[in-house]
């Protein structure tokens, strides 16, 4: 399974909970990150936006290899 989403600094929410899930479920997860996050449960202090350029290297390097059924 491919996902595609941002990542979450404080493991809650984002591609670090996807991971956990798609995990917890058996699958394999396989990440392509849209934009880093400084973050904690207080809330969100920055966002920093992955290049539109490097996010398609990203899918195209998993899809290329490995490969995606969902």
């Amino acid at each position: 399974m491919l996902v595609i989403a941002g990542s979450d600094s404080s493991g809650g929410a984002g591609i670090q909970a996807d991971v956990k899930t798609i995990t917890a479920l058996g699958a394999y997860a396989a990440t392509a990150i849209t934009a880093l996050t400084a973050q904690n449960t207080l809330g969100v202090q920055g966002i920093l936006p992955v290049p539109p350029d490097f996010l398609a290297w990203q899918i195209e390097a998993v899809l290329e290899d490995i490969g995606a059924d969902a």
